[in-house]
């Protein structure tokens, strides 16, 4: 059985590329595209890890990350941030939050992410 990733992710050149790069590697990728749609998805399709990004219409990263850690079940699930800041207070806060790792959208290639992921939950 593949492992399921959630790609929560507003912009189209992102998910289009990790998503084609994921499911190539053989994950199961479910895609929303705001904070609220990822979290309904995640209680659905339970993944093995979510790939978040910060700065979303409707809810973004943070107040997703907010209303995970409220919820003992989605509370386990590994997160890597997605985002184009890499700021030092955005870091903390999202380790502070239960973020497992992070990428930075203009510095990462997809092999990154391909790495990251299964050092998070494996192949």
């Amino acid at each position: 059985m593949p492992k399921k990733i959630l790609l929560i992710e507003d912009e189209d050149i992102m998910i289009n590329l990790l998503e084609k790069k994921l499911t190539q590697e053989g994950y199961d990728v479910t895609v929303t595209k705001n904070g609220e749609e990822g979290l309904k998805s995640m209680r659905e399709i339970k993944p093995d890890i979510i790939l978040l990004d910060l700065v979303m219409p409707k809810m973004g990263g943070f107040e997703v990350m907010e209303e995970m850690n409220k919820d003992p079940e989605l509370k386990k699930i590994p997160i890597i941030i997605i985002s184009n800041s890499g700021q030092p207070v955005e870091l903390g806060k999202a380790k502070e939050l239960g973020a497992k790792d992070w990428l930075i959208k203009t510095e990462f290639d997809p092999q990154e992410v391909l790495d990251k992921v299964a050092k998070q939950i494996g192949k």
